[in-house]
Order: C-alpha cells, then sequence, then structure tokens
C-alpha cells in the first residue's frame, strides 16, 4: 500500500516527506496507520557516522496508531485494535523468557538496523528502491508503518492516542528505571541528571513511589521549573560549580539513588559521586567518549546501564496510563504537537531543548 513517510536521505539532510510502497504485513507483523508518534533523541542517531542504520531510512520510534492489517500467525492483535509501539524483541531468548525483553540477544538487530532480523525491509520509494523502515520495529514518522505482534501494546479504545505514543519509550524509559530498573522504595533520596521527556518521567515517577528528596538537575530553567512542579523537590542549574557538594548536603550525605539520562561523561563523573555508600547509579543513552573516574569513586556502589527502564512495555504501558488517569502521571503536560510535515521544526525544538516532547500527528499533515 502507499503511504507518506519521512524519509532521512544524508546525515545532515533535512526530512522529506515523500510518498512509499508498503509491503502487506508478514507473518506475525501489523499494517499500523498512526495517529500520533512521538519524537525521542534517539531518532537522531542514523545522522550519526558509521551508524548501524544509515540513510535513506524512515525513523520514528514512538508511535500510537489503529491496526488496519495482521499478517499470518497473529493471534494477539486484530485489524481495529489501538496500540501504542515500542521496542522490538524476540520473545524465545532466555531473557525474554525471563521477562525482560529489553535485554533481548537480538536487541541490537531488531531495533537499531533499521531492517528486519534477517536484513529485509518492507518499504521502497516511488522508484522501487528500498528504504530502511524497521526502526525499533515500526518506523512510525509516516501516516503508516510495518510493526510486529511483540512490539504492540493493546491499549483501550477510549483513549487519546494522539498523546500516548512517547510512553512506547521515552515515558517507558524513565518511569520503567524508576520503577523497574533501579526499583526505587519510597523515602529514598534520588537526583536526576537533565530533565528532558526521560527524566522528568523518571521525576514523576519518583514521586508516585514516594521518594525524598527528589533533585533536578539541568541547564534550562524552564524545565528545571516544570521539574519542581512535576514532583521534583529541590532544582539545581547543572552549571553550578558547587554541585556535587550541594546535592550531597540536599540528600544527608549521599543520594541513594542517581539517574542519568544526557550521556555526558562530566554529568556520569557526577552522578556516581553525589552517591552515598550503598547506593546505586542508573545510566541511559550512549557516551560519545569512555568516562573515566577516580580509583575509589565505584567503591561501595552500583552503576547499571539500563535499557527501556529495563521494563516490559505489555506490563509497564498500561500502568502508565492507568496513572495518567489517576493524575499522577501528567506525561501529556511534556507534549508539543506538530504535524508530519513540520518534522524539521520538531527536531529543531528537541535539539534546542525549546520542546521536551515533540509529537508529531501525520493525520494533520496537508
Amino acid at each position: 500500500m502507499k503511504a507518506t513517510a519521512a524519509v532521512l536521505r544524508r546525515l545532515d539532510g533535512s526530512y522529506e516527506l515523500e510518498e512509499i510502497v508498503l509491503a502487506p504485513p508478514g507473518p506475525g507483523e501489523l499494517l499500523v496507520r498512526v495517529v500520533g508518534v512521538g519524537m525521542c533523541h534517539s531518532d537522531l542517531v542514523p545522522r550519526r557516522p558509521k551508524s548501524f542504520a544509515p540513510p535513506p531510512i524512515v525513523t520514528g520510534h514512538e508511535g500510537a496508531g489503529v491496526v488496519e492489517a495482521v499478517g499470518e500467525g497473529v493471534r494477539r492483535v486484530s485489524v481495529g485494535d489501538h496500540v501504542v509501539l515500542s521496542f522490538d524483541s524476540c520473545g524465545d531468548c532466555r531473557n525474554c523468557r525471563k521477562g525482560l525483553p529489553p535485554y533481548c540477544d537480538t536487541f541490537l538487530v531488531r531495533n537499531m538496523f533499521g531492517r528486519r532480523a534477517d536484513g529485509t525491509t518492507g518499504a521502497r520509494d516511488a522508484a522501487g528502491n528500498a528504504i530502511s523502515s524497521r526502526w525499533f520495529g515500526q518506523s512510525s514518522f509516516a501516516t503508516h508503518c510495518l510493526a510486529t505482534e511483540r512490539n504492540a501494546v493493546l491499549v483501550d479504545r477510549e483513549q487519546p492516542l494522539e498523546k500516548l505514543g512517547p510512553l512506547g519509550c521515552g515515558m517507558l524509559t524513565g518511569a520503567g528505571s524508576v520503577l523497574v530498573g533501579m526499583k526505587v522504595t519510597a523515602g529514598a533520596s534520588f537526583v536526576v541528571f537533565g530533565a528532558g521527556a526521560v527524566g522528568m518521567a523518571a521525576i514523576m515517577a519518583a514521586k508516585v513511589v514516594g521518594a525524598s528528596p527528589v533533585v533536578a538537575v539541568d541547564l534550562h530553567q524552564h524545565r528545571l521549573e516544570l521539574a519542581r512542579e512535576l514532583g521534583a523537590t529541590h532544582v539545581l542549574n547543572g552549571t553550578d560549580a558547587d554541585l556535587v557538594p550541594r546535592i550531597r548536603d540536599l540528600t544527608d550525605g549521599g543520594a541513594d539513588f542517581s539517574f542519568d539520562t544526557t550521556a555526558n561523561v562530566e554529568s556520569i563523573a557526577n552522578a556516581v559521586a553525589v552517591l552515598r555508600m550503598a547506593g546505586h547509579c542508573g545510566l541511559v543513552g550512549v557516551q560519545s567518549r569512555p568516562v573515566t573516574l577516580g580509583p575509589m569513586a565505584l567503591v561501595g556502589k552500583t552503576v547499571s546501564g539500563i535499557l527501556e527502564g529495563g521494563a516490559d512495555p505489555h506490563v509497564l504501558v498500561p500502568r502508565l496510563i492507568d496513572l495518567w488517569r489517576q493524575g499522577l502521571f501528567p506525561f501529556d503536560r511534556l507534549i508539543e504537537t506538530f504535524p508530519l510535515e513540520a518534522i524539521n521544526a520538531a527536531e529543531e525544538a528537541t535539539l534546542s531543548g525549546k520542546v521536551i516532547k515533540p509529537v508529531l500527528l501525520p493525520e494533520k499533515t496537508t
């Protein structure tokens, strides 16, 4: 079928809206009409030299929409179902069987290469040339995309699909890291470095579990102000020369948990430095250069790299929706919507920090 997609053809180029042709859904696949799709910093990865998923590619991996067709063997999802699309996993490896799909043995191949696990793609351009179209199992910067039964989370048809896409990755990562990956507890002190979408989700989740104090660190004043509204008890600018001692004072000698969302090596070093003995630092994102820590920096401390919050989206996404309905997880306050044709403006708003979570609405595109 024909669809409109935002295609990235050059590392330093703009997205261009193009008509593409999607193959019918294959075994285990779904055709989804995309209602809304969040933009995440991970969507910038194909712009990097030597990326696993070079252009031409359709990115987008926080899609939500309506199932329009299903392939052979699909049993859990039906035509007409409303779904939030998350990352893909095999379902068969040891970690998947243990309920740890973010740590699937084939996570990298299924999500970061932009192709099916066998190297094929289900999309071609108007000239018949192949375009990578399985970014995180979906490539949802489009009016329609092919996804898998594994990465489609069923949601109530009464919920606003145009808002739910970010729950599939950014919100899952931030909230999941608190609720699942680190298991932050009531009364524990918690520090977040980077108050973007992932950091804000972590702050809201920390408030849900009763962590205190909750300290947010960021470079943008408007984000710090919103972080305080969403659950941070204290906010600090990341350029503060006395940042580490100030956080230690606020957390009575050191934090129980710290969480870095920036992948900045200096920020990571600070996130480790603010921990008390037996503290736990969670890291998300991929660092651009090695992290160097002092010889005593890790004594008595735990540092873990967390993928997708360590959470099963089929369990956590419905829980986050329920918390949102109760007014306890107001993730929609982070959202600003754009038509799909304004994707380049949405990307710039993300890079500048002006907008925390852009959401593209393909159905609003003229």
